[in-house]
């Protein structure tokens, strides 16, 4: 994993919430659809194992997407997360009245995108990721680009950049018999 700077360090140690987009970031960006219509997505298991260990210590999360499929629902439930916006044009004016509803610090919100309606978002934010496979516009403004694509791991290597800044890494490598 990338070597972070101490100032970069110091902006995640204070993330608290995770926002991530789904098509292109929890998925490589493809859908399968049949002849009837039904739609399929493949999704990392280990973007939600990190997510998991997120929800472990507490530090929220939520899914914002500009499309809507049931998919994205199942994959919350399994995953514990109660927090799914579809079907959202305007992500950036979605976040401000997020933000405004909920309380929540911007600051301490981390976001993860990969195509240009994510960039207002990342202007509000306090963590700005883009996944390796981003637009190059994303990439440009992003405080943060993976190492991995979208789809396989870059939310895996968000979830363990929360969790190492936050000092708790070492607890999680324990719970897996890890010294």
């Amino acid at each position: 994993m990338e070597v972070i700077n101490e100032d970069l360090t110091q902006k995640i140690s204070g993330i608290n919430f995770l926002i991530t987009d789904v098509d292109g970031v929890l998925t490589d960006g493809g859908i399968i659809m049949d002849h009837m219509g039904n739609e399929s997505k493949i999704f990392n298991v280990r973007d939600g194992h990190g997510m998991k260990m997120l929800i472990r210590y507490g530090i929220g999360i939520a899914f914002l997407t500009g499309r809507e499929s049931p998919v994205v629902e199942r994959r919350a439930r399994d995953l514990g997360i109660t927090e799914v916006y579809q079907n959202v044009k305007n992500k950036g004016a979605f976040m401000i009245e997020y933000l405004a509803r909920t309380g929540l610090f911007p600051e301490r919100i981390a976001y993860v995108g990969d195509d240009i309606v994510d960039i207002p978002v990342f202007r509000i934010v306090g963590f700005s990721v883009a996944v390796a496979d981003a637009s190059p516009e994303v990439r440009s403004v992003a405080d943060y680009v993976t190492r991995a694509n979208g789809g396989r791991g870059a939310v895996r290597e968000v979830c363990e950049l929360i969790l190492k800044a936050g000092n708790k890494w070492p607890d999680v490598v324990r719970r897996y018999g890890i010294d």
